[in-house]
């Protein structure tokens, strides 16, 4: 039981770390005038966009994990720590104005690239051995929420509490990696 509640412990600190991420984006996309109908929909696509690729993750995880046995967990731990990395040295880039228009063929491409980080955690947790159902339902939840939030408060806030999400969304991906790499 007590290992249960910590794996859905884990699990949704993940999901929230992965949504702080879509959470920043939506923030940015907060400042060009969006209609909550659009909002609405930005939200949900980026919530199934989060379902579907690291459901992806994990079945090519699970392939890698029963193939190379032992050292795919620390391969997954390593995917983290890069990923953690990444989010955080991107945070603190300039420019953070999308390129593609969050309307249409539009929407799908930006969900698809705010989501592809998603595929490479769904990976890590698919080597791992992660519930599947239970992961892809959070961070679907978890993004979908998050980016609603920050579409929301991208109305009404002004730009620099992006840069902090993505870089504590990062941090945290950045501690479970090491906790992959490190069990204690």
């Amino acid at each position: 039981m007590n290992a249960m509640i910590g794996e859905l412990m884990t699990l949704c600190m993940m999901a929230f770390a992965l949504g702080m991420d879509a959470f920043s984006v939506g923030l940015g996309m907060g400042f060009f005038r969006l209609r909550f109908k659009q909002m609405f929909y930005i939200g949900f696509t980026i919530g199934v966009f989060h379902i579907v690729m690291p459901l992806l993750g994990m079945f090519i995880g699970r392939f890698l994990s029963q193939q190379f046995g032992g050292i795919a967990s620390y391969i997954g731990g390593a995917l983290l720590l890069l990923l953690g990395v990444q989010m955080i040295v991107t945070s603190f880039k300039k420019e953070n104005d999308p390129l593609i228009s969050p309307i249409g063929i539009g929407l799908i491409f930006f969900a698809l690239s705010v989501s592809l980080d998603s595929f490479s955690v769904g990976l890590s947790l698919g080597i791992y051995g992660a519930r599947t159902l239970v992961t892809i339902f959070l961070f679907g939840f978890f993004s979908m929420l998050l980016t609603w939030i920050g579409l929301l408060l991208g109305h009404r806030f002004q730009q620099w509490l992006g840069i902090y999400s993505e870089v504590l969304g990062g941090s945290i991906l950045l501690a479970f990696g090491l906790k992959l790499l490190f069990p204690i």
